[in-house]
């Protein structure tokens, strides 16, 4: 045997002259692939200029790259001033640094995993093709409220499945005896009379809903105008994306 199974090291044969060469070489290999750290699974060939030794890629499938041709699924690796390739075996774990989630090589492709880091949109399945459902929290500070509503900017996404709106009053909302977190036409969708004492909070969840438009969120006052005061809100959703292939 002259490469172990799994990591396809190279291994000493006997009598082997000059054994340092093939030893370190190995070690360099392990160095790369165990609790491997990917920079990114989508860039292109990074300019020689911005790399740093050691550092890796997943090369694209459906994508021709010079650098990288005929190295599709491959883990490119930047040693020694040019691109070193290791095909990936089922098993493999690795960290995908520019999405903060974990892969796992399966034989019918590589499978996302939650992520290893909290995030604002995590993967929670994923099919062999692609296809993807992804949790979603985003949330936006409104703040120097002003008028009869304020309206975010963040916003549900087209084709997105809504649970919840959340609110928190960050700062006493000024104007008003109480305010209401919904939509364009629908005021309330999300609650009613809601506090305008800082600390109030509520969470707005919904028969799961989808929208079929980007959707902003809408503060409306009750008793008067915003003149000040701010509110987080935090928007909860779904979304489910199309295979890639």
């Amino acid at each position: 045997m002259s490469d172990t199974l799994r990591f396809q090291l190279p291994v000493l044969s006997a009598a082997q002259a000059q054994k340092h060469i093939t030893h370190n070489e190995a070690l360099v290999k392990l160095d790369a692939l165990a609790q491997l750290y990917l920079l990114s699974r989508t860039a292109g060939v990074p300019a020689p200029g911005g790399l740093n030794e050691g550092d890796c890629y997943l090369v694209p499938v459906g994508e021709d790259i010079a650098d990288w041709s005929g190295a599709a699924d491959k883990i490119a690796e930047w040693r020694d001033g040019a691109w070193v390739f290791h095909s990936p075996f089922s098993g493999l774990k690795a960290f995908v640094e520019d999405e903060a989630a974990l892969l796992v090589k399966r034989a019918s492709g590589w499978l996302q995993v939650f992520p290893q880091a909290p995030s604002d949109t995590d993967v929670v399945a994923q099919s062999a093709s692609g296809a993807a459902l992804s949790l979603s929290v985003r949330e936006e500070l409104l703040e120097t409220l002003s008028g009869s509503f304020v309206e975010s900017t963040i916003e549900i996404p087209n084709r997105a499945i809504c649970f919840a709106v959340a609110c928190r009053t960050i700062t006493n909302v000024l104007g008003v005896t109480s305010y209401d977190c919904g939509l364009d036409g629908e005021p309330s969708k999300f609650g009613g009379s809601l506090g305008v004492s800082a600390g109030a909070t509520n969470s707005g969840v919904i028969g799961p809903t989808a929208f079929y438009a980007p959707t902003t969120i809408r503060l409306s006052a009750n008793g008067g105008s915003f003149s000040g005061g701010s509110v987080r809100i935090a928007v909860h959703f779904l979304e489910a994306s199309v295979p890639a292939s």
